[in-house]
């Protein structure tokens, strides 16, 4: 062990804060509802009888795999790893067109649809907290940068 090495940084010592947990928890839990609405049409594509076998695969499919961004996403955050807040950010913004569209929908969605809002709403609170991004190394504006060495 050479006396080169450079001590963790402030941003990254200690525990990680509750908010940034929270912001991890609520990422990960869209990524499972994402993963289980995909396997429930996949389920009901191959089973059931759906208008079109081929378009509930294909939705199945798609929503299993756009569940890898915040399934990814809630597991950098828990490492602290500073990338993953753009993808949890993302996952927040397109999630926010979805609600609404099911907000106006006339049927059970309405539920859903205010339950994804209330958490693209939280999880952006969380992500954009000083606290988050201090957690992660992220600068933020009016913060001198530490020289590189």
């Amino acid at each position: 062990m050479s006396s080169e090495q450079t001590p963790p940084t402030p941003d990254t010592a200690g525990p990680r804060p509750r908010r940034l947990t929270y912001a991890a928890a609520l990422a990960g839990l869209e990524g499972l509802a994402l993963v289980a609405g995909g396997a429930w049409m996949l389920v009901e594509g191959f089973t059931g009888e759906p208008d079109d076998r081929r378009s509930a695969v294909t939705g199945g499919v798609t929503l299993i795999v756009l569940a890898l961004l915040p399934l990814l996403a809630a597991r950098g955050l828990l490492g602290r790893r500073s990338w993953s807040r753009g993808p949890a950010v993302i996952t927040q913004i397109m999630a926010l067109p979805v609600a609404y569209n099911l907000l106006q929908a006339d049927s059970m969605a309405i539920p859903a649809g205010i339950a994804l809002a209330a958490v693209a709403i939280a999880s952006l609170v969380l992500l954009v907290n000083p606290a988050t991004t201090q957690a992660l190394g992220i600068q933020g504006p009016g913060r001198p940068q530490e020289p590189k060495r």
